[in-house]
């Protein structure tokens, strides 16, 4: 009997690259090809990469230096392929080089180094594919690439313009994915509120209805499926207001991932990005009148080219002003490529971090205190872990591996994938603590 190909794989980068591997997976195990985690029991390698910062590229091309010195025969995609001349610069030893969102091309290139087998075994996929987060929840893909040119930058270079997904396909992906277990839906794409701008929201055909291919559709439409939906990386487009309703109704979690990246007028310019931080006050503060429970993300950016003291400063001014929920922060990376690097001004990197750290500070403050107003609270949680003497699991307001966590203390009989109703009994900077209701 001939044994199955083996395939090793790597995945790197944000949770779009996630689902690229895991389409990837999916199509190597209809063919009937073996997947390993180990170099040693793979005939392949496949490393799936990230390029959108210096330290990504650095982590990427490591990878790549790791899987050539462990195992030999590598095949590089993703982001950083998209740049292959640079791959093959620092590794010329691999084997093919593709870029992201790139399905057939690495597939030809595996049968090219690796055969299939002869019998592929379809019964080997699940009907919700390879997934490589736990059974409980996915990320949902609903489109690829990007319209906006944002200064700092290269995500359309590297995966194009917008494109997104007829809806009748992704409500389909949807339905199997929470037939198969799945428990929470997390909705990303690179922009995800200008879902079916490029198709000029004609529409598409789900169970022989007719639906608008545009976010707030499939937001009423994902909502009628017994699991939590969660929307990710929303883009400030004034159609947003229209999906507060729903998260009012109950039908989306009332959990908005809006990447805002600066409070300074002058720098969101310089971004290419909303400059009208007024009006963002604005809308935050008609959407928590119209939905109480609205739990606001957001991503910053210090230290970008220009960036003054006054600036810095009205960020904050910002940040307190807003009180947003769950915020990250990073000091501006150079990025090959992006329009950025030619701005003027660039800010030294010790006050890159200085920076970072003073606004870390008012955020942990406002983080700390809205935390504390939790405690008292019953909330709806969903379990992730169980451990000997604790479960850890996330309320609506936690997204997966990047917001905090509720922790329940003692041995519960419990299972990944549960939810069930606890009240809260203790509050730190980032995560809560809290007892079951019995």
């Amino acid at each position: 009997m001939t044994h199955a190909p083996k395939i090793g794989f790597i995945s790197l980068g944000c949770p779009k690259a996630t689902v690229d591997s895991e389409q990837i997976l999916t199509r190597l195990r209809a063919e009937g090809y073996g997947i390993r985690s180990s170099y040693a029991d793979a005939d392949l390698v496949i490393v799936n990469t990230c390029g959108f910062i210096d330290a990504a590229v650095e982590e990427s091309l490591e990878a790549i230096g790791e899987a050539l010195s462990e195992h030999g025969r590598v095949i590089v995609t993703g982001c950083l392929g998209a740049r292959a001349e640079q791959v093959r610069q620092a590794h010329p030893e691999v084997l093919a080089v593709t870029g992201p969102h790139a399905l057939d091309a690495v597939m030809a290139a595996v049968h090219a180094e690796l055969p299939a087998p002869h019998d592929p075994f379809q019964s080997l996929v699940p009907p919700q594919g390879v997934k490589l987060t736990p059974r409980h929840y996915a990320y949902l893909k609903i489109s690829e690439g990007c319209n906006h040119r944002c200064s700092f930058c290269i995500i359309p270079s590297m995966r194009g313009d917008l494109r997104s997904r007829p809806i009748g396909d992704v409500l389909t992906e949807a339905e199997r994915l929470v037939e198969s277990g799945v428990r929470e839906l997390l909705i990303i794409a690179q922009d995800t509120s200008a879902y079916g701008l490029d198709l000029r929201y004609r529409p598409d055909f789900w169970k022989g209805r007719p639906l608008s291919t545009e976010i707030t559709t499939l937001a009423r439409m994902l909502g009628a499926l017994p699991a939590w939906v969660r929307l990710h990386y929303v883009y400030p487009y004034p159609q947003v207001d229209a999906l507060i309703p729903l998260m009012a109704e109950g039908l989306i979690l009332p959990y908005l991932d809006m990447p805002l990246q600066h409070g300074s007028e002058s720098i969101l310019r310089a971004m290419r990005r909303p400059a009208a931080t007024e009006k963002v006050l604005e809308r935050l503060a008609r959407w928590r009148a119209q939905c109480p429970e609205l739990v606001m993300r957001s991503t910053f950016i210090v230290g970008f080219p220009g960036e003054t003291e006054a600036d810095f400063e009205t960020l904050l001014e910002f940040l307190r002003a807003a009180r947003l929920d769950r915020v990250g922060c990073f000091p501006y990376s150079a990025v090959a490529g992006a329009s950025a690097n030619d701005l003027p001004d660039p800010v030294p990197e010790a006050l890159k971090q200085e920076r970072l750290e003073r606004f870390m500070a008012v955020q942990a403050e406002i983080s700390r205190e809205k935390l504390a107003e939790r405690i008292g609270q019953r909330l709806t949680v969903l379990v992730d872990e169980v451990g000997e003497d604790e479960v850890i699991a996330r309320s609506y307001a936690d997204a997966p591996q990047i917001d905090g966590e509720v922790i329940i203390a003692g041995a519960w009989e419990l299972d990944p994938g549960d939810f069930i109703e606890v009240e809260v009994t203790d509050s730190g900077d980032h995560d809560l603590w809290a007892r079951p209701i019995e």
